[in-house]
C-alpha cells in the first residue's frame, strides 16, 4: 500500500491553516457589524479565546496521532467507529461546505474586477475548482508552496490596509459599541466562530509534514495568533472608518474600506485579492477535507476506493475528486448563508468532542497514547472549550442543530453499512460511563480482543504466583518495582508480565512481542533473580485492554497482590475512569501503587495511616517491607494543632499498640498540623520510603473525570507505597 509523503515544511503548515481563515475577514466583519455593533473586533477576540481550547487540544493529539485524517482519527481513537464515523462524515461536510461558501463569495469581489453576473461568476467559481482538482491531483507540495505564496500576498496587503485605515481613524463611528446588548455579542461571537474553523485544519494533513511533533502545535499557535491579530486590527479600522448602516449588509467589506481609503484603483487591487484569497480557502480546503473520506476508507469505515494512493501523484486521486464534485454541487445549488452555519456548527460540535477526546485518553491512561506536546492547564482549558462550544453552538439557532442531527443519523447509516463490520472499538469504551455506546456491534470483538490479550504464558506454574507486576513500560527502575513487590511477601512466587497496550485499530499479531526493550527487562530479572535469590518469573504479551488483561491474569492465578508503578494521578471518575481506577473497583485481590522517586536504598520507612482503616494489615505488611530491607519504622499521626493533651496520649498508647508486635525497630511519632499534605511532605524528607492507604476525593472535576492528583504523593519528597488492603 502506497504512503503519503513528508513534504510540508512549517511555513507551508501554517500557510495552510492561515489560508483557511482568511475568508472570514473578506466577508464575515460586516454581517457581524449588523450583529454587534462596533464590538465586532472584541467579539473577533472571544470568539479566538473560545477556539483556542481545540487549538491546544489538536495539537496534543496531533502529536500522539500524526496521520492524515485529523480530527476522525482522534475522534475515532477516543470514542470509537461509530463516532468516528460520524465526525468523519461531518468533518468532511463542514469542510466542504466551507470550501463551497469560499468559491461563491468569489461572485461579490469577482464583481469588482470583471462586472461579471451572478450566473457567470458560479460558473467561474466551478472553473477555478477544476484548477484546484488538478493542483491537488498532481501534488500536495504544489498545493503547500502555492498556498504559501497567496497568504503571504493576502497578509501583506490586510497589515497595508490598516497601516493606512490607522491614519484616518474615526472613535465617534463606533458608537453604538453594542447596538444588541449581550444576546447580540454572543451571537455575533458563534457567527465568528467560523472565521477560525481553519486553524486546526492542517491536523487534516499530519501524515505529510515534516517533524509534525514540533511543527503541529507550532503550525497551529502562531496561524491563531498571527490571524486573531490581523482579525481584530482589521475589524477596528472597518468600523473606524465606514459607517455601520453600510457595513451590516456588506458581504465584501475589504473592497468598501479600500476603496474608502485609496479610492478607486486601491479598491480594485483589494478585489483581486479578496478573489485569491477566497481561492486560497477553497484550495486549502480541498487539500484538508479530501484526508477524512481517505482515513475513514483506510480504517474500513466508507467504501475502498476512497483510500486508493495514485501510484504516480502518490495522492489521494478518488477522494479528491468525489470531494470536488460535491463542493460544485454546492457552489451551484445550495444557500451561502445557511451553508456557513452549518459548517459553523459541525466545527464546534467537532472542537467539542476534541476537547472530549483529550480528557478521555488522558484519564484512561492509553499506554500507546503518547503525545509529545501536552495541552497546559488540563483540565481546565478544555472543559472551558467544551462549555463555551455548547453555548455557542445554541446561539448558531435552531436551522444549525437540525441539521447537525440529520447528518449524524446519516453518519449512523453509514456505520451500519461499513463501520459494523470492523472489530476496533475506541479506549472510552472500556472504562467510560455508558461505554457501550461507544463499542462496536460486531459479536465477535469481545471474544476476539480477550482471547489475544491473555496469550497462555510459557509457564503453566506461574498460575502459582501470589504477587503480579504488570510492566506498562514508562517505569523508573524495572528491578525495584519487583524488589517493592517482593518485600511484600518474600517467599510469594512474582509473575512480571510485561504489558504491551496497543490501539484497538492495531491487529495484535502485527506487534513484535520480543523486542529489544522487552529482552532487556528479561535479562536484568533474570540477574536480580538471582542476585536476590527472588522467585520471578517474566512474560511479554500484546493487549488492546491493559486493565482488563491484568484482571484476566489475576483472575487465573492465585493473586493475592498486584503490584504497579503509578505517577500519583488520581484513579478514577463517573464519567472517565483508567486501568488503576478500573482495577480498583474490580480486582479482588490487595493494589500496592509504587511512586519511584529515585531512592534506591531504603533504611528509614514512614507510615501514615488514616484512623478507621485496616491499620493491623498496613502494619503488618509495612514490617514485612522493613524486615525485607532491614530498615526502620515509623508510624506517624497528624493531629490538629487545636486538640488537647488527652487526645494525644490516647493516640500514642493505640498506635504503640499497633506496632507493639513489629520485628522491625518501630516508634511512634506524633506532630501537630492543620495542613498534612504540608506535614507528610516536610517529614517525608527524613525517610526512604513513604506509606500510605487510599485517599479520598475531594474535588468534583476529579469526581466526575478522575483528574487531578494525590497531593500526598505528588508533594512526598521520597518513594511512595499507596495501599488498598480487601
Amino acid at each position: 500500500m502506497k504512503k503519503l509523503q513528508r513534504t510540508l515544511t512549517l511555513p507551508t503548515a501554517i500557510a495552510i491553516s492561515i489560508g483557511g481563515m482568511l475568508s472570514g475577514i473578506f466577508v464575515l466583519p460586516g454581517i457581524a457589524v449588523g450583529i454587534t455593533g462596533s464590538s465586532v473586533w472584541l467579539a473577533f477576540l472571544v470568539a479566538a479565546l473560545c477556539i483556542l481550547p481545540a487549538v491546544l487540544s489538536k495539537s496534543e493529539l496531533a502529536t500522539a496521532m500524526p496521520k492524515s485524517g485529523g480530527t476522525y482519527v482522534y475522534i475515532e481513537r477516543a470514542f470509537g467507529p461509530l463516532f468516528g464515523t460520524i465526525s468523519g462524515l461531518g468533518l468532511w461536510l463542514s469542510l466542504l461546505l466551507k470550501s463551497a461558501f469560499s468559491l461563491v463569495g468569489l461572485s461579490a469581489y469577482l464583481y469588482v474586477i470583471v462586472q461579471v453576473d451572478e450566473g457567470l461568476s458560479k460558473i467561474i467559481a466551478i472553473i477555478s475548482l477544476g484548477l484546484i482538482l488538478i493542483l491537488n491531483v498532481f501534488g500536495v507540495k504544489k498545493v503547500g508552496n502555492t498556498q504559501l505564496a497567496i497568504v503571504s500576498i493576502s497578509i501583506v496587503s490586510l497589515v497595508l490596509i490598516i497601516i493606512f485605515g490607522v491614519n484616518s481613524f474615526d472613535s465617534e463611528m463606533l458608537d453604538p459599541v453594542f447596538s444588541d446588548g449581550n444576546y447580540g455579542f454572543i451571537s455575533a461571537v458563534a457567527f465568528l466562530y467560523i472565521s477560525y474553523a481553519g486553524v486546526t485544519k492542517v491536523a487534516a494533513v499530519a501524515g505529510e509534514i515534516k517533524s509534525p511533533e514540533k511543527n503541529l502545535p507550532r503550525a497551529m499557535l502562531i496561524s491563531l495568533f498571527l490571524i486573531t491579530a490581523v482579525y481584530i486590527f482589521i475589524a477596528l479600522v472597518l468600523v473606524g472608518n465606514v459607517d455601520a448602516s453600510i457595513l451590516s449588509s456588506d458581504i465584501r467589506p475589504i473592497y468598501t474600506l479600500s476603496n474608502i481609503l485609496g479610492g478607486e484603483f486601491f479598491g480594485y487591487a483589494a478585489g483581486l485579492v479578496g478573489v485569491i484569497t477566497l481561492l486560497s480557502m477553497a484550495n486549502s480546503g480541498v487539500l484538508a477535507s479530501s484526508r477524512f473520506p481517505f482515513a475513514m476508507a483506510r480504517d474500513r469505515m466508507m467504501p475502498g476506493f476512497f483510500g486508493s494512493v495514485n501510484t504516480r501523484f502518490l495522492t489521494p486521486v478518488n477522494s479528491i475528486i468525489i470531494t470536488c464534485l460535491i463542493i460544485g454541487l454546492a457552489v451551484a445549488y445550495l444557500d451561502v448563508e445557511k451553508i456557513a452555519k452549518l459548517a459553523s456548527a459541525f466545527k464546534v460540535m467537532m472542537f467539542i468532542a476534541v476537547n472530549l477526546a483529550v480528557i478521555v485518553l488522558r484519564e484512561t491512561s492509553a499506554q500507546w497514547y503518547n503525545p509529545k506536546y501536552k495541552s497546559p492547564f488540563y483540565p481546565y482549558v478544555q472543559l472551558f472549550g467544551v462549555i463555551s462550544g455548547v453555548v455557542l453552538l445554541f446561539y448558531l439557532g435552531a436551522m444549525p442543530i437540525f441539521s447537525v442531527l440529520g447528518v449524524v443519523a446519516l453518519g449512523f447509516f453509514i456505520f451500519l453499512a461499513y463501520g459494523n463490520k470492523t472489530n476496533r472499538k475506541g479506549v472510552f469504551s472500556n472504562y467510560g460511563f455508558l461505554s457501550f455506546l461507544f463499542k462496536g456491534s460486531s459479536s465477535e470483538q469481545s471474544s476476539d480482543d480477550v482471547q489475544q490479550s491473555v496469550l497462555p504464558t510459557e509457564d503453566i506454574s506461574n498460575k502459582n504466583a501470589e504477587i503480579v507486576v504488570p510492566l506498562l513500560g514508562d517505569e523508573t527502575s524495572t528491578e525495584m518495582l519487583v524488589e517493592m513487590a517482593s518485600s511484600i511477601n518474600d517467599k510469594s512466587k512474582i509473575n512480571t508480565i510485561n504489558l504491551l497496550e496497543v490501539p484497538n485499530q492495531t491487529f495484535l499479531e502485527a506487534i513484535e512481542i520480543d523486542s529489544p526493550e522487552s529482552e532487556s527487562k528479561k535479562r536484568r530479572l533474570e540477574q536480580l533473580k538471582k542476585h536476590k535469590n527472588l522467585n520471578i518469573t517474566y512474560e511479554s504479551i500484546t493487549t488492546h485492554d491493559v486493565a482488563n488483561s491484568i484482571d484476566n491474569i489475576t483472575g487465573q492465578t492465585r493473586c493475592k497482590w498486584l503490584v504497579m508503578e503509578w505517577d500519583g494521578r488520581e484513579h478514577s471518575g463517573i464519567f472517565v475512569g483508567n486501568p488503576i481506577g478500573w482495577l480498583l473497583k474490580n480486582v479482588n485481590s490487595n493494589l500496592a501503587l509504587f511512586k519511584d522517586n529515585g531512592v534506591r536504598g531504603f533504611s528509614k520507612v514512614l507510615i501514615a495511616i488514616r484512623p478507621g482503616r485496616r491499620n493491623k494489615r498496613f502494619i503488618d505488611v509495612a514490617d514485612k517491607i522493613c524486615s525485607h530491607f532491614s530498615a526502620s519504622l515509623t508510624l506517624l499521626n497528624i493531629l490538629s494543632e487545636t486538640d488537647n493533651n488527652n487526645k494525644i496520649k490516647k493516640t500514642e498508647k493505640s498506635s504503640s499498640e499497633l506496632i507493639s508486635e513489629t520485628k522491625s525497630k518501630s516508634i511512634v511519632k506524633i506532630i501537630r498540623s492543620n495542613n498534612p499534605v504540608e506535614a507528610i511532605s516536610e517529614e517525608s524528607a527524613s525517610y526512604d520510603l513513604l506509606i500510605l492507604g487510599t485517599p479520598e476525593k475531594d474535588n468534583w472535576i476529579r469526581v466526575l473525570f478522575g483528574t487531578g492528583e494525590d497531593r500526598f504523593v505528588k508533594k512526598a519528597a521520597c518513594s511512595v507505597l499507596r495501599l488498598t488492603i480487601k
